[in-house]
């Protein structure tokens, strides 16, 4: 086998959302190579070292790529592939399509996925360069979104907004899904949205509704005797060591021994809290099936309230357009942007 005959799958999604956890129950399941980490090729490379048809941006890409923990997960030969990409025309699609397809080679499957959430927002590339891939957007509940981002110190607000994180988070959450929406509503890829709370509530039912997308029978009993990573060690923002909301400091977690991901965030938000992040996006909420804790009469609909919902997506569509498409792309892909990248 030289080359992949399936179509490729994309797992996206906001950062938190329990990508991970789909990725290794599909990695679980035997039909696909193992490579238990991001490519990062379409978020982070592209925009760091622009046109690989370049060969200057295609040598410094290679350099940085062959020292990341990527290429070391992968097992490939750093020789062999280099030879493999030098070709002229090279595109941050056929890249990643050569590094997959050869480690696919190499593990003898005929079928890989990719499993970088943030890809979400670059539906466009991914569908002009894989028309034929499958895209899986794992949506999860924003409060426990907000209060995940928030506890390992990924939300980066606006100055004046610094004891705000988790409203921050919540705002980035519906940002993301709302972007990566429009998109698939124009280009109409092959694309498929699943509840994180159903995969991990109702994991046979969603796991055989993905494989009916993907054209494949998923054995849910074998994918729990694999349990290749997440399945085994769930990446638990809550677990041992978790971030002090207050400090910022490292502190125990005192998380329960039971792994309880979903609703957490009823026993963890104010009552106040509460009441003004389902005035940001509430409405968001109850459009996915998520019911709301507080009564219309008692959401915070103050001027900070409106005018931060007003901002945030300008501010986010103004830093997703200055890594895109400046010389500043370098600095905000490598300081993973003014919020959250993984």
């Amino acid at each position: 086998m030289t080359a992949t005959t399936k179509p490729p799958v994309f797992i996206v999604g906001c950062p938190r959302s329990g990508t991970s956890l789909l990725y290794h129950m599909l990695l679980s399941s035997g039909a696909f190579a193992h490579f238990r980490t991001e490519m990062n090729v379409f978020n982070l490379l592209l925009p760091i070292f622009g046109d690989p048809r370049k060969i200057k941006n295609r040598t410094r890409m290679m350099n940085e790529w062959l020292q990341s923990k990527a290429f070391t997960a992968s097992g490939l030969d750093a020789r062999e592939i280099e030879q493999k990409v030098s070709a002229e025309g090279l595109t941050g699609g056929s890249f990643l399509r050569t590094i997959m397809d050869e480690i696919c080679r190499r593990q003898n499957v005929d079928r890989w996925a990719d499993s970088t959430p943030t890809n979400l927002l670059h539906i466009r590339e991914i569908n002009l360069a894989f028309p034929d891939a499958c895209i899986i957007h794992v949506i999860r509940d924003g409060r426990d979104v907000a209060l995940s981002l928030d506890r390992l110190g990924w939300v980066r607000p606006l100055p004046w907004d610094r004891d705000k994180t988790v409203l921050v988070g919540g705002l980035y959450w519906k940002w993301v899904i709302e972007r990566g929406r429009e998109a698939v509503r124009k280009i109409k890829p092959n694309y498929l949205e699943i509840g994180y709370e159903n995969l991990v509530n109702q994991p046979r039912e969603t796991i055989t509704q993905v494989g009916g997308f993907l054209g494949l029978h998923l054995d849910l009993d074998r994918i729990q005797a694999a349990g290749v990573g997440a399945l085994r060690e769930p990446p638990s923002s809550f677990g041992k060591w978790g971030r002090d909301r207050n400090g910022g400091k490292a502190v125990p977690a005192h998380e329960p021994d039971e792994f309880k991901p979903v609703g957490r965030w009823q026993t963890i938000f104010s009552r106040e809290e509460l009441a003004s992040f389902e005035a940001l996006v509430g409405e968001l909420l109850e459009s996915l099936g998520y019911s709301l804790a507080t009564k219309d009469s008692e959401l915070n609909r103050s001027l900070a309230i409106r005018r931060a919902r007003a901002l945030y997506p300008l501010f986010f569509d103004s830093k997703q357009l200055v890594r895109s498409h400046t010389r500043l792309s370098r600095f905000f892909a490598r300081y993973s942007a003014a919020l959250v990248d993984k």
